[in-house]
Formats: C-alpha cells, sequence, structure tokens
C-alpha cells in the first residue's frame, strides 16, 4: 500500500487557504519551487492533476475539490493524535477578536475543538465590526484578530483567504420596485458592499433594519423584512442565497485577514492562529 505524506496534505491545504504556491511557502517556510514539487509529488502519487488554470491563478479541478475536504479531515486526525500524545503543555490566555457571523457560525466547533485539545488555555472571545477590530486605536485589545478585509493586497493586514459575498433572503423580494435591506450599523463592510452594488446598477434600496448581532439579521430575514449580505461561509444552512441573480448586482469576494499581535501568551496565540488557520471553511 502506499502512504499519502501528511507534510504534502498540509501544503496542499494551506495552498488552497492562502490562494498561492508562494504565500503558502512563506506561512511553511517553504521556497515557491519547494512547494510545487511537493504538490507535485501529491499529484504523482494519486495519479491525477489538482489544479487548473484560471487566468494568472492557479484554482482547484474537480479532483482538488475531492481531496480537499479529505485532506483537512486527516489534518485534524494528525494533530489529535499528536497532542494526545505529546507531553507538550501549552496555557495562557488569549483575547481573541472576531466579526459576529464568524463567531455565530464557524468559531463554536473550532474553539471547540481547540479547547478540547489545549484544556489549560483560556480564550476570552469578543464580537466586533472588521472596522473596529483593524483600528490601531483597538489593536492592543486583542492578542488574535480574524477580520474581513476589503484591500486583498494590504501589506500591514495580509490576506491569508477570500470568500465570495452573497445576497441572503427571499431574494424573490428583488424583484419589487425598492429592495429593502437589513443590514448591520454603518461601517459594516457588507452593508458598504450591498448598498455600493445597487447604486451602481440603479437599483433602488431601502435599509429597514440595523442590528450589529448576525443574531438580529437573521430573525428579521426571516420574517419577510428584507435581504441582506454575507460572507458565504457564514450563510446559516437555513437561509437562501445566490452571488447574483437576474434582479441583484454580483458582489464580488472580499479578503478574510488573521493578525498576530503577541502578547504574553505567544505559543498559545500561535497555536490558535494556525488552528484557526487549517479549519476556517470547514
Amino acid at each position: 500500500m502506499k502512504n499519502i505524506s501528511t507534510d504534502s496534505l498540509r501544503t496542499f491545504v494551506m495552498v488552497v487557504e492562502v490562494g498561492g504556491f508562494a504565500k503558502a511557502g512563506d506561512l511553511l517556510g517553504l521556497s515557491q519551487p519547494a512547494v510545487s514539487l511537493q504538490i507535485k509529488r501529491l499529484e504523482d502519487l494519486l495519479g491525477y492533476k489538482l489544479f487548473k488554470k484560471q487566468g494568472q491563478r492557479q484554482v482547484l479541478n474537480q479532483y482538488g475539490e475531492l481531496l480537499l475536504p479529505m485532506a483537512k479531515q486527516m489534518m485534524q486526525y494528525n494533530d489529535a493524535i499528536l497532542q494526545q500524545f505529546t507531553s507538550e503543555s501549552i496555557t495562557g490566555k488569549v483575547r481573541l477578536g472576531i466579526p459576529s457571523e464568524f463567531a455565530a457560525r464557524i468559531l463554536p466547533s473550532i474553539i471547540g475543538d481547540f479547547v478540547s485539545l489545549y484544556p489549560e488555555v483560556s480564550l476570552e472571545v469578543k464580537s466586533r465590526l472588521s472596522k473596529h477590530l483593524l483600528s490601531a486605536s483597538r489593536q492592543d485589545q486583542f492578542d488574535l484578530v480574524l477580520a474581513l478585509n476589503e484591500r486583498l493586497n494590504s501589506d500591514k493586514f495580509p490576506i491569508f483567504m477570500q470568500d465570495e459575498l452573497v445576497w441572503v433572503g427571499d431574494l424573490a423580494q428583488a424583484k419589487n420596485e425598492v429592495v429593502t435591506l437589513v443590514t448591520a450599523p454603518e461601517g459594516c463592510i457588507y452593508r458598504r458592499r450591498a448598498t455600493d452594488a445597487l447604486k451602481s446598477a440603479g437599483i433602488k434600496y431601502r435599509i429597514v433594519y440595523s442590528n450589529a448581532d448576525l443574531t438580529g439579521l437573521i430573525a428579521a430575514i426571516k420574517e419577510g423584512l428584507g435581504i441582506t449580505v454575507l460572507a458565504k461561509s457564514t450563510v446559516p444552512s437555513d437561509l437562501n442565497f445566490q452571488a447574483q441573480s437576474k434582479h441583484l448586482p454580483a458582489l464580488g469576494s472580499i479578503g478574510i485577514s488573521l493578525i498576530k499581535s503577541g502578547g504574553e501568551s505567544e505559543h498559545a496565540v500561535d497555536k490558535l492562529a494556525e488552528f484557526i488557520a487549517l479549519r476556517l471553511g470547514y
């Protein structure tokens, strides 16, 4: 029986998550040729190419899409086994800042697994708008920040992955003369992207309800008050969504940054950052 290298699988997952061979190499401490070689060895072992050319980018083909969830699952098993039998003990406190929609949809499963692996680490999680999380005046409040970032080429806040923005709710309302929106307050990236897209398309709109909490927005959507915009990975499973339709414009993509600010528990911060980076999008 042949054995798949976990290093190759981890490199494959990292290339997909950060959107490029060079960025993955930077995070893994490998040169771009070394990353390419690991991917080629994985492809040779499996007997299939995993990427295809799309413009100037390499994106997953059908075989890469098939492998990705299995590779992520294998990384989970690998990390869990090592943690179970390692003598390494990580302690400390990590202050995590995260947008409310990620806190509601993605964070519980990630944090649950992290706490079970590192029970001596204390987590303090606060939800804020990404605008506030990235502001210089608030950075000393957090050891680790996960935030939406529209500056896809930012050197200060590098993007480690991108997500598609989608319209969420009863999209039949888009046929109305005036589109009704439920959004977070001013300063929210989703709100601005929605209003800018509708203005550019010449579509009239009206914001009928604002709430910074995702739970409140979901309740408003289910009551039929209007539609909203979210990152695709954060959309609740019981809500309809579309990137665009006959009556609504496309919204494009959004960057996601993961920023470490150090702190007293640097080892714990590094572990949580690595855990989130590998698990985000599951």
